[in-house]
């Protein structure tokens, strides 16, 4: 498994970015005294409801994103080019998080934010196709 340190590592770096916005989420909504829970209204200008939305943004696409990672390991993907796809989507995670917590017009769907949550979705697809064609070609499946 050693070959596979960066990708572990990457794979690591985004269970601890769903913590930390599960933190950062639930500090702000204590400290504007509202309750847990979805933000109403739901409001691109509103904070709380855009730092709630970017940390479910982020564990809406974690389990796809990480199950698939893992099983890339399992069934012998190329450490460097499952490595390389893996830190690919946490640059697109963090920087979807930084442009959607900044708010303006970037952070307002149909805007950057969107093409860089369909950009991390089909690094997805990338890897659920490369790890499903790999576990074919050994006899996996």
């Amino acid at each position: 498994m050693a070959a596979y340190s960066l990708s572990i590592i990457g794979v690591l770096a985004l269970c601890l970015l769903s913590i930390l916005l599960a933190i950062h989420s639930g500090s702000s909504k204590g400290r504007a005294g509202v309750l847990s829970g979805p933000v109403l209204p739901a409001d691109d200008s509103n904070p709380l409801y855009r730092i709630d939305r970017v940390h479910m943004n982020g564990v809406e696409a974690l389990t796809p994103f990480v199950v698939p990672a893992v099983l890339a390991m399992m069934v012998g993907v190329g450490p460097a080019t499952l490595a390389a796809l893996i830190w690919v989507y946490v640059a697109i995670r963090l920087i979807h998080v930084a442009v959607y917590l900044r708010g303006g017009n970037a952070a307002k769907g149909g805007s950057i934010r969107t093409i860089l949550y369909v950009s991390g979705a089909l690094v997805t697809i990338v890897l659920i196709v490369m790890t499903t064609v790999t576990a074919i070609r050994q006899g996996y499946l």
